[in-house]
């Protein structure tokens, strides 16, 4: 009984430290698609199809990156770069940015969920 427990909680664990990282991944990749499959949007601060594309392939990639656990450090920066230029477009449009900030914070906080390691600094004894 002890080990189907610890089972079970392995099992949940490992639910619980995907969970953030999949949520966020459920915004980036249909964004990504979007400007994938329509680069023709209208009343976007660049309106060029090759910009809207290539932001397109660049989320797509850094998503992979960001699920990839040896990878999840590159990802999680070039997320992060994306909705800093997302928060910056938001403000000099004067569009509220506060649920963007939210998404940059809650994907920092997913890839420090899953790799707690990476955040702290290593001294050298």
């Amino acid at each position: 009984m002890t080990e189907q427990k610890m089972k079970t909680g392995k099992i949940l664990k490992t639910i619980l430290i995907w969970l953030p990282s999949l949520i966020i991944t459920l915004f980036y990749i249909p964004n990504a698609l979007n400007k994938l499959l329509e680069p023709d949007q209208t009343g976007k601060i660049i309106g060029n199809s090759a910009v809207m594309i290539t932001a397109g392939v660049f989320l797509l990639i850094a998503t992979a990156l960001f699920l990839y656990n040896k990878t999840i450090l590159i990802g999680t920066a070039l997320l992060s770069l994306y909705m800093i230029f997302i928060v910056l477009i938001h403000m000099y449009k004067e569009k509220p940015s506060e649920v963007v900030i939210l998404i940059l914070m809650a994907t920092i906080f997913a890839s420090y969920i899953r790799k707690p390691e990476l955040f702290h600094l290593k001294h050298e004894s």
